[in-house]
């Protein structure tokens, strides 16, 4: 089922009338293309790492709580790491339980961010597919309002205000560059834009979810690994985000590990922006020209996260 901007706006209103102390209105940051070090008229970076619990997921976690009843077992999620820590805030916000599970390539930094949120947190299998087979399992169980990191409406629609934010900001970018991991992201972000901008999708070489499933002709399982495996370790495209990117998405690129290391420490050597590996897709793009960006283009790079070891950056 598409989404519609008018449920994008509706979301983005319950927002700022009940809960703006807890989803920020994230700076967008206009900086010339020659300060990144790049060939185009404008970039601006959305700081979305900045957002509550570290990354944009905070949107559409809240949303998903917000929208469903939550039983007493309260809410449980599969997560590398940043939709369970959005889970777990949006849920102690809530003032509700909250279960986490998160594979084993989930970094101690975000596991130490869950449980300080309050969360039950529990480590099982190699990859974030392992981490969800134990949690449809415990879902059954207890009860408690499933919460999708990434394939469920109400999370795609909450991260579709970050961009109705991005427009309000500064107008409508000629592109907007998107990491993608399962693709809530990019199939919220395309469905508020949808043909008024460039959207492009990005992923890691060693995680083509959206890559692979475009040779196919349909979302198909891939193999995940690579310096961003944790938040962009989706087994497979999100049904909701396929639809999505097959409307709004025209392109879907592959970088290389070594780009986005680059691009991360750049980011906190130029201009002291710590953000995790997923974050630093966007830029990775412009500064390895993977993405070739016009003289004249307003390119818009969404810095989706920061739930990093801050010793990583050294």
């Amino acid at each position: 089922m598409a989404l519609t901007r008018y449920e994008i706006e509706s979301c983005h209103s319950t927002f700022v009338k009940g809960y703006s102390h807890f989803i920020r209105t994230t700076l967008l940051w206009k900086l010339p293309g020659k300060a990144l070090g790049v060939d185009c008229a404008e970039v601006w970076l959305k700081l979305e790492h900045l957002q509550t619990a570290g990354s944009f997921k905070a949107r559409g976690m809240l949303n998903r709580l917000l929208s469903n009843p939550i039983p007493a077992s309260g809410v449980i999620v599969a997560s590398g790491g940043n939709a369970g820590i959005a889970t777990a805030a949006a849920a102690r916000e809530l003032g509700v339980p909250c279960e986490v599970f998160v594979p084993e390539v989930s970094s101690l930094a975000k596991r130490g961010r869950l449980v300080s949120l309050g969360a039950r947190v529990v480590v099982t299998g190699a990859a974030y597919a392992d981490a969800l087979q134990a949690c449809l399992l415990r879902q059954q169980e207890t009860g408690a309002l499933l919460t999708h990191a990434y394939d469920q409406s109400e999370v795609l629609v909450g991260a579709g205000t970050l961009a109705l934010e991005i427009e309000q900001q500064g107008g409508v970018p000629d592109s907007v560059l998107v990491s993608v991991g399962g693709g809530g992201l990019i199939g919220g972000v395309a469905s508020w834009f949808e043909s008024r901008s460039r959207v492009v999708a990005l992923e890691p070489e060693g995680a083509p979810t959206l890559y692979r499933a475009r040779l196919a002709g349909q979302p198909v399982d891939v193999a995940v690994s690579g310096i961003a495996a944790d938040s962009l370790g989706a087994q497979r495209i999100g049904s909701l985000a396929w639809a999505a990117t097959q409307a709004h998405v025209r392109e879907a690129l592959l970088l290389t590990d070594a780009s986005i290391r680059a691009a991360q420490l750049w980011l906190w050597n130029e201009l002291k922006l710590a953000v995790e590996p997923a974050g630093a897709l966007p830029l990775a793009a412009l500064q390895s020209s993977r993405y070739a960006a016009r003289a004249d283009e307003k390119v818009c790079l969404i810095v989706c996260g920061a739930n990093l070891d801050p010793a990583s950056l050294n």
